[in-house]
């Protein structure tokens, strides 16, 4: 297998034909080894347009999904992200690599294992892993310049945009199968949000996902 032929191809049958153009956001996916993050048994697919199995129930976002959220969140070097749910721990580097400082929060402690060995692996440092069930906030590093909820949730924890900076953006997929969108929210003030919905998708819930009366903003 030729791995540099195939991320080629990855970026640009996939990721640029998904509105993702940001040149920054397409060159972190040359500098991450993709391949270096998936599962040993499913190298072979690491650049197929899939979502491949993690173990206990998870599974790994297309990549088109991760680019296109990277560019969504359009970060910063300055700014602190939290991300709830490390997984294999590549969104994570992703984040890391245009982010100052990432907050990566995983709930089972063999996933987050996974996830810490392959981003120590790599070298990087500007990753905090903790282990723990953020799945309606995480506010012992709060505030946060961007969240990134990597599982799906029904109703969107009024938490988590309380531990957003003025400026600061959310990513979640909100709702119910078959029916969840991608949503992008904005602290615009301290107290007040706005959001747009990005795209129709369905990927896994967080466990523990909120169930209540949805908050609108």
């Amino acid at each position: 297998m030729n791995l540099e032929q195939a991320r080629f191809n990855m970026v640009e049958q996939q990721i640029r034909t998904w509105e993702v153009l940001d040149q920054e956001v397409l060159d972190s996916l040359y500098v991450i080894p993709r391949e270096e993050f998936v599962p040993a048994q499913h190298r072979a697919l690491a650049f197929s347009d899939l979502e491949l199995p993690l173990g206990e129930g998870e599974r790994m976002w297309q990549p088109k999904l991760e680019a296109r959220v990277l560019q969504e969140l359009a970060l910063k070097k300055t700014d602190r992200v939290l991300e709830v749910g490390t997984g294999s721990g590549y969104l994570t580097a992703l984040l890391a690599h245009r982010a100052g400082e990432v907050c990566s929060v995983e709930l089972r402690p063999a996933l987050a294992a996974f996830g810490r060995e392959n981003l120590e692996r790599h070298g990087t440092d500007n990753v905090v892993l903790e282990i723990g069930d953020a799945a309606r906030g995480w506010g012992s590093r709060a505030p946060y310049d961007a969240i990134v909820l990597t599982g799906s949730t029904p109703v969107l924890p009024r938490a988590f945009l309380e531990q957003l900076n003025p400026g600061a953006r959310l990513f979640a997929v909100v709702g119910e199968a078959p029916a969840m969108q991608a949503r992008l929210a904005f602290c615009t003030a301290p107290g007040a949000w706005r959001s747009v919905d990005l795209f129709e998708t369905v990927i896994r819930p967080l466990a523990n996902a909120e169930q209540g009366r949805r908050f609108r903003f």
